[in-house]
């Protein structure tokens, strides 16, 4: 969830600009990157937060949350002044005491999340409720939603979009487009279904169709598995824990929760080869391993009541994710938010204690409060932006490019 959204939010501008003369982008050398914007103190990790600032903000005070610590005031005040009078939050405002134009390119992963994020500090129902209605006013007439507004529906913006209205309260499945298409009528459409083949990519979901076809891709298959479950980012642990299976056929058609432990069941066998997701980055030719995404699987299975599927890949996380975690507070905080959904010590994942980690990129929390979290009531019941230009162009370039960008992760991972 670290380079995912930086790349991302970059994907999809290039997309609306590219989309109506691609062959221009060949052409045409990348802008020369300006000085990136200054950091401010409220604000987790150093890296430039131009295309990541509210998904990483929004992650690590979800994990500083679950961690039972109460954010620092400055934390939650940057997060709160990112939001736009209209409700949507952009990836990054560097000057939140001006207010947004027309202009601003709203983002709906950074609303989503936000949402969540604030959902859980408790105490911003006003905040909450302008995002969710800033969220429904964008929903496209398929049910979907796409990362920038006025864009084709994908399967990734979709699950973010329908976890977090499950998670701020709402029924995905009363909310509606103007033609009558529900989130969950936009989530289902992205499964590749009984009749899919490879036969082993039945139950994923698949980021947007190319040519007519969609492809597994796992980024959005996690997601979606989330939003099916009706859960967000936080996943507080399974009383019961079964093996995860493969999506029943034939399957019942608007059956969500069917579709979610399908989802489930095609990422336990995708991590069952190598213990761990793999991905071809735009450029290489070979797969690496895939950090981010494996995070987000393991967050999934967790989610569907699998942890037992998902234990190989939570001990490859423990001994590989250190330097990819480094400093950055959107991967820190997914790992916490994965230590805490499968009830793993964050202080002893591997040879990384999270918790410290995590809070040294950014304002030191408080303690908790005597009163316990939302968080905790329910439980009782990157940021490298290195070459991120060259992805761009390639990802626009190869039409699918997009979710293997969201699946470098995140999206910001972070997010």
């Amino acid at each position: 969830m670290n380079v995912r959204r930086s790349a991302a939010t970059l994907a999809a501008s290039a997309v609306l600009c590219v989309g109506a003369a691609p062959a221009a982008l060949a052409d045409t050398p990348p802008p020369s990157p300006s000085a990136p914007p200054v950091v401010p103190s409220g604000l987790f990790g150093k890296a430039d937060p131009t295309y990541d600032g509210v998904w990483r903000q929004s992650i690590a005070l979800l994990a500083q949350q679950t961690l039972g610590l109460k954010p620092a005031p400055q934390a939650v005040d940057w997060l709160t002044g990112q939001q736009c009078a209209n409700g949507g939050f952009a990836s990054f405002r560097a000057d939140a005491a001006k207010a947004c134009e027309a202009t601003t390119m709203l983002d709906t992963n950074a609303t989503a999340i936000a949402v969540q994020a604030l959902k859980a500090l408790g105490g911003k129902d006003a905040a909450v409720k302008k995002g969710v209605d800033w969220l429904k006013s964008v929903q496209n007439e398929d049910g979907g939603w796409s990362y920038v507004p006025g864009s084709p529906s994908e399967g990734n913006s979709t699950a973010i979009v329908t976890s977090a209205l499950a998670v701020a309260g709402e029924k995905p499945a009363e909310v509606k487009s103007k033609a009558g298409k529900s989130a969950y009528d936009g989530l289902l459409s992205f499964q590749l279904g009984c009749a899919a083949e490879p036969a082993s990519d039945r139950g994923a979901f698949g980021y947007q169709p190319a040519d007519g076809k969609l492809a597994a891709n796992a980024d959005a298959t996690a997601a979606a598995a989330l939003a099916g479950l009706g859960k967000g980012a936080v996943v507080v642990p399974a009383a019961t824990d079964t093996p995860a299976a493969a999506l029943t056929c034939p399957a019942t058609a608007g059956d969500v929760a069917g579709a979610a432990q399908g989802a489930a069941g095609y990422l336990a066998e995708a991590l069952r080869k190598d213990g761990h997701l793999t991905a071809v980055t735009p450029g290489a030719d070979q797969p690496t391993a895939d950090t981010g995404n494996t995070a987000d699987a393991v967050l999934a299975l967790a989610a569907a009541g699998h942890r037992q599927s998902a234990a190989g890949a939570l001990e490859w996380l423990k001994g590989n994710s250190a330097q990819w975690a480094q400093g950055n507070p959107a991967a820190l905080g997914t790992l916490v938010l994965v230590a805490h959904a499968t009830g793993t010590d964050p202080k002893a994942f591997g040879s990384t204690d999270l918790v410290s980690a995590l809070n040294a990129t950014g304002p030191a929390p408080q303690k908790a409060d005597a009163e316990p979290t939302e968080v905790e009531s329910e439980k009782k019941q990157g940021s490298d932006n290195q070459n991120v230009w060259w992805i761009v162009g390639a990802g626009a370039a190869a039409g699918m490019g997009i979710g293997i960008l969201l699946s470098g992760r995140r999206k910001k991972n972070q997010l």
